[in-house]
């Protein structure tokens, strides 16, 4: 379907723009978050207590955390050594599309699920800015593939590793994780009556495997806070992290207790949706939407044809986290494996069976796409942040070429179909590392203040805020968090460096407080874009200012 040599091309093209978003800043809030909260634990050698700044942290299991840790153990402790982990198991996300792509289907299917699961805009996204999110989108699909491969074969190799899997997905994140893994399972089990594999010691054994790989997690939550009821966590006292991490917390996830509402949209993953599958997300929708009526005229009777792992699976968790009342663009990252397998077994049966007027529809719509990318990435290069570098002008050139040349290259619909896909998010993607996101970044206060403080030597330990305001990053690339102390609190003290906003060095002038030093940076929060920020000639009109004074 595809040739080798062009798969692995593409393939290297892929890893060379992950590897180039590593180098990028750290973003806040939840990365930078994530990395300090990893930097603690190497600093003070506690790898069993999890805090989000002063506060002891309950929400989320140790595992991520703990990756995180171990590769600043070895790498040291900088922003693309916290990214590392995310994108092997990244790397292990696609190769487990690939496989359960292969068992599904064939081999073709495989190659291509691994491409497209790669080249997602949201999976791209979570190798830069990286949360939990990305580790346990590679677990969680590989423990489908693997227990869906002992579903089918009965290998007991595959049961423990899909077991392993399982254990690991759910030390990311916890429940949700065994949601994610149960349901596209139990409806291949109902659509090819495998019941039987249910019944089978190799289960019980597997059961066992699951119990060892999370003892170290629970281990953890219980040293932390079942010791300890007299803790007091959001409020309430007597808190057990192992009934937390085993029953509390998904309901708080579904009802926005504790962690909050932000959205009673029971479309918000639909519309996000749209976004976080490009370049692949028409391609996505009309294999749903084919599979739909395929099963329907089938009565959703067995066929040997199909299959109803992925269809069903990306219905039930679509269902279930569209009424939780907590919601965020990345929850989508844990359906995009399988709705990678789906497209790419779509995609060859457009190549199978020669359907060439859907295949012609489907190149236009890629050539549209295709085209938006470029109009976006001529705005992000010309208009938005300009080119300050000859050579940048050198390498987005010869971007546009090659893919003007495959543009214009006569070959296969369904070859061109790929290619032209892979080749919008290589460009887009290519141009956010090495251009949009270094450039976005210099208007993150906290990193971009670091800059300042090891320019000129400023004493971190020195360094307070007035609020319990976060400063992630900040904290992160100065090795150290910024201690807080209320402005009443800093009376009498001298040398000492104050990290403030506009309105709190004024009440600190108000207080009659003076300063022999400042140092000023522009802050804007990144994470949340607005056109009158992308917009030069209105810019600063939304931008804020951080300040770091020396009180002598």
């Amino acid at each position: 379907m595809i040739g080798n040599t062009r798969y692995w091309f593409l393939l290297l093209l892929i890893s060379l723009v992950y590897i180039a978003g590593t180098l990028v800043t750290l973003f806040e809030n939840d990365s930078a978050q994530f990395a300090v909260m990893a930097m603690r634990m190497v600093q003070e050698n506690d790898f069993l207590n999890l805090f989000k700044g002063p506060e002891e942290y309950l929400d989320k299991p140790h595992l991520h955390y703990w990756l995180a840790a171990l590769s600043f153990k070895i790498f040291g402790i900088h922003a693309w050594a916290y990214r590392i982990p995310a994108i092997l198991i990244t790397f292990l996300g696609a190769y487990s599309c690939y496989g359960l792509g292969k068992l599904l289907y064939n081999t073709d299917v495989g190659k291509l699920s691994a491409l497209i699961f790669m080249t997602a805009q949201t999976i791209v996204l979570a190798v830069i800015d990286v949360r939990t999110d990305a580790v346990l989108t590679g677990f969680t699909i590989f423990a489908i593939w693997q227990l869906a491969d002992y579903l089918e074969t009965a290998r007991i190799r595959s049961a423990l590793l899909g077991a392993a899997g399982a254990a690991l997905a759910f030390s990311t994140k916890g429940q949700i994780a065994l949601v994610v893994i149960g349901l596209p399972l139990i409806c291949h089990l109902i659509y090819t009556r495998s019941w039987k594999r249910l019944f089978n010691w190799r289960v019980l054994l597997a059961l066992v495997v699951f119990g060892l790989v999370i003892t170290p997690m629970l281990y953890a939550y219980y040293h932390q806070f079942d010791l300890h009821p007299e803790k007091v966590i959001r409020g309430k006292s007597n808190r057990s992290g192992i009934l937390f991490i085993f029953w509390e917390q998904s309901f708080e996830r579904m009802s926005g207790q504790g962690v909050g509402k932000n959205s009673s949209d029971y479309f918000f993953f639909f519309h996000t949706f749209l976004w976080v599958f490009l370049p692949w997300t028409v391609i996505g929708l009309t294999a749903y939407w084919c599979r739909l009526k395929t099963f329907i005229k089938l009565r959703f009777q067995s066929h040997p044809k199909y299959e109803l792992l992925t269809f069903g699976g990306i219905t039930l968790i679509f269902i279930i986290i569209s009424f939780a009342q907590f919601k965020l663009p990345h929850y989508l990252n844990i359906v995009i494996p399988l709705f990678a397998v789906l497209s790419a077994s779509y995609l060859f049966s457009l190549y199978r069976f020669t359907k060439k007027k859907m295949t012609k529809f489907l190149l236009g719509v890629q050539y549209f796409i295709l085209s938006l990318v470029f109009i976006a990435s001529m705005l992000i290069c010309f208009y938005v942040f300009k080119f300050e570098r000859w050579y940048s002008y050198v390498f987005l050139f010869a971007g546009f070429v090659i893919i003007i040349y495959f543009c214009l290259k006569r070959e296969a619909y369904y070859l061109r179909i790929i290619t032209l896909s892979v080749y919008s998010s290589l460009l887009l993607n290519a141009v956010l590392n090495t251009h949009f996101y270094p450039a976005l970044l210099e208007y993150q206060g906290g990193s971009a203040m670091a800059e300042i403080v090891a320019q000129k030597e400023v004493p971190v330990d020195k360094i307070y805020k007035l609020s319990p305001m976060h400063t992630w990053s900040l904290d992160f690339y100065n090795r150290e968090p910024v201690k807080i102390v209320p402005p009443d609190g800093i009376l009498g003290m001298k040398d000492i460096w104050v990290y403030a906003t506009d309105g709190q060095l004024e009440q600190l002038r108000n207080s009659g407080f003076d300063w022999d030093r400042q140092y000023s940076v522009d802050q804007f929060r990144i994470t949340r874009l607005q056109l009158k920020f992308l917009d030069p000639s209105t810019r600063k009109k939304v931008i804020n200012k951080m300040h770091l004074v020396h009180i002598y």
